[in-house]
């Protein structure tokens, strides 16, 4: 092993030498607080974005709504308790309960249709 080697070897570890340093000068003053302090603040920002991340997706799994549009039975996801228009016939529709309901005005009657084959006289 070469003195020019082992130059370098050191010359890598001065940094994590003096940060400990550091660490060991402001223990021993009295100021370990300051330090753990810091290393929870640090633990904090790299816990926070994996907590906001399972949190939204616990959210959207909670308010996420796919059904059909009452109208044209096109199907699609909108957020629970929200107002928003069917993209295929502009129909308003309001989510509720896991639902999509036309918004109609008060005192508004919805009904369906059905087709009744025609019977002839002959019959």
């Amino acid at each position: 092993m070469s003195l020019k080697t082992l130059q370098l070897n050191l010359a890598n570890l001065r940094p994590w030498l003096t940060l400990l340093a550091i660490i060991w000068l402001l223990g021993s003053l009295g100021l370990g607080w300051l330090v753990n302090s810091l290393v929870i603040i640090i633990g904090l920002l790299l816990l926070a974005p994996v907590v906001v991340f399972f949190g939204f997706r616990w959210w959207l799994q909670h308010n996420l709504v796919g059904d059909r549009c009452p109208v044209c039975e096109y199907e699609f996801t909108g957020l629970n308790n929200t107002q928003l228009q069917c993209p295929n016939c502009g129909e308003p529709l309001l989510v509720q309960q896991g639902h999509f309901h036309r918004i109609t005005p008060e005192g508004t009657i919805d009904i369906k249709a059905i087709e009744v084959p025609s019977k002839s006289l002959e019959d």
